[in-house]
C-alpha cells in the first residue's frame, strides 16, 4: 500500500481509540459466529472490533445529518437513508466471520439497531449458467457475478424502497437456491460481503467501463488482508474439515471429495487453490486493497496485528 494514503497503527495503539465503547457480545454469542476454522477472541473484539465499530458509529451519525442537510436544502422530509460498508478480502481470509460479528456489534448501537448483511454469494450466476458460459473454473472472479443485479440492489437500497430481496446462495449445494430470497426492509445499516465488491468495473459489451459500478453506493469500506501464504494455509485447513465434516453430506456439491485419503485431499485442495484462487486474489482481489478506507491485515495466526485508516 502507499504509505502516504494511510495512517498505520499497531493493535495496541488502536486499541486505545476505543474509548469507552463497551463490548456487548458474551462468549458464547462470538462463538455461535465464528467461521468454521476462525479464532476471533474477546480480546480481539476489544482490541480491534471495537474501536472499528466507534469509528463506524461516528460515520453513519455524520453521513445522517449530512443528509439531513441536503432533504432541508431541498425542502422535503428529512428521511433516514441506509449506511452501506463494503468488506472485501480473499477466500478463507476471515471475511464472513468478520461481517457477522461486525454486525451484531453495529446492532447494539442505539443510533442504528436495524443492521442487515448480505453476501455477494447469492449474486453469482446459477451452476448452470456458469457452466453455460464456461465459468465455472472462473467461479468467484467478477464475470461469475450477475452485475448488473447487484447494482440494481444496491441502488433500490439507497433509493429507500420499503423492500429490495436478494438471491440466497447454499454453500452446501454449491448453487443458488430457487424461489428463496433474502429480504432487506429500509435497514439503518447494510454490511455488502464479498471478494471482489470493491472491483473498479467491468467494461461493457462496446468496451467501454462501466458507467455505475458497486463501490458508488458504498459509504465505508474494508478489507481484510494477510499474507498470500497465511491464506492458502488457512484455506487447506479449511478444505480438510469441510472434507470431514459437510463434504459428508450426501446433499454437498463436494460429496465425492468425502472419502480421499489425507494426502489426495491435501492435494486437491492445493490444486483449487493455486489454479482458481490464488489466481482470483493476485488479479482481481489484491489490487482492489487500496480503494478501503480500513485495511485490516492479520497475522499467521489469523488475528488482526495492524489497522491501516486512509487519509487520502
Amino acid at each position: 500500500m502507499r504509505a502516504e494514503a494511510y495512517q498505520t497503527f499497531t493493535r495496541a495503539e488502536w486499541a486505545a481509540l476505543r474509548a469507552n465503547t463497551p463490548l456487548t457480545l458474551t462468549q458464547d454469542e462470538l462463538a455461535s459466529l465464528r467461521g468454521v476454522n476462525d479464532r476471533v477472541s474477546l480480546e480481539e473484539l476489544a482490541d480491534v472490533y471495537l474501536p472499528l465499530s466507534r469509528l463506524l458509529n461516528l460515520h453513519v451519525r455524520a453521513a445522517r445529518n449530512l443528509n439531513g442537510v441536503t432533504d432541508t436544502f431541498l425542502g422535503r422530509p428529512i428521511v433516514g437513508r441506509t449506511y452501506v460498508i463494503a468488506v472485501a478480502g480473499s477466500v478463507a481470509v476471515g471475511k464472513s466471520t468478520f461481517a457477522r460479528i461486525l454486525q451484531a456489534l453495529m446492532a447494539r448501537w442505539p443510533d442504528h439497531p436495524a443492521v442487515d448483511l448480505v453476501t455477494t454469494d447469492g449474486f453469482l450466476y446459477p451452476l448452470r449458467q456458469l457452466e453455460e458460459k464456461q465459468l465455472m473454473r472462473r467461479k468467484g472472479f467478477p464475470e461469475s457475478y450477475d452485475t448488473r443485479r447487484m447494482v440494481q440492489f444496491l441502488a433500490d437500497i439507497k433509493a429507500g424502497q420499503p423492500e429490495v430481496t436478494a438471491p440466497v446462495y447454499s454453500h452446501l449445494a454449491y448453487d443458488i437456491v430457487p424461489d428463496q430470497r433474502q429480504t432487506v426492509r429500509r435497514p439503518d445499516v447494510l454490511i455488502f460481503e464479498g471478494l471482489n465488491v470493491l472491483q473498479p468495473g467491468l467494461s461493457g459489451v462496446d468496451g467501454r467501463p462501466a458507467s455505475v459500478i458497486l463501490s458508488d453506493f458504498f459509504d465505508f469500506s474494508i478489507y481484510i488482508d494477510a499474507e498470500t501464504a497465511d491464506i492458502e494455509a488457512w484455506y487447506l485447513d479449511r478444505f480438510l474439515l469441510l472434507q470431514r465434516t459437510a463434504f459428508q453430506n450426501p446433499a454437498s456439491y463436494f460429496h465425492h471429495y468425502k472419502d480421499l485419503p489425507l494426502d489426495e485431499a491435501r492435494e486437491v485442495g492445493r490444486r483449487i487453490w493455486s489454479e482458481i484462487n490464488e489466481v482470483n486474489l493476485r488479479e482481481n482481489i489484491l489490487p482492489t486493497r487500496e480503494r478501503a478506507h480500513v485495511v485490516l491485515s492479520k497475522g499467521a495466526d489469523h488475528s488482526i496485528a495492524q489497522v491501516a485508516l486512509r487519509q487520502l
